[in-house]
């Protein structure tokens, strides 16, 4: 089974299972990370599931949409490793994804 690495706000590091299709958003909150909150439960539109992605994994994950894009220009918190967990399919190119849980804003 494919892992994701999730570092929280706290900077604990988990290593968690990834069941393959799912969103990256519902990898970490099935793993009991709660305070990835994703108040839209994954329809892009509140940017409360916000992570850093490690930038080696940048040419696995699909494009950012324009709707991710404006969502986390509302972040005071944007890095350019910025992306909305809920965006991001997790599948077997992922193994070993590194996300860390951004700020809330």
């Amino acid at each position: 089974m494919p892992k994701l690495i999730v570092t929280t706000r706290e900077g604990e590091t988990r290593t968690v299972d990834a069941l393959v299709g799912l969103s990256t958003m519902e990898v970490i909150r099935e793993a009991g990370v709660d305070e990835l909150l994703a108040l839209c439960g994954g329809c892009c539109s509140c940017a409360t599931c916000h992570v850093y992605v490690d930038p080696e994994f940048a040419d696995r994950l699909p494009a950012m949409s324009e709707d991710e894009n404006d969502l986390l220009d509302s972040s005071e918190h944007r890095r350019p490793t910025s992306r909305l967990s809920c965006q991001l399919p997790f599948d077997d190119s992922l193994d070993g994804l590194p996300v860390t849980i951004a700020p809330e804003d």
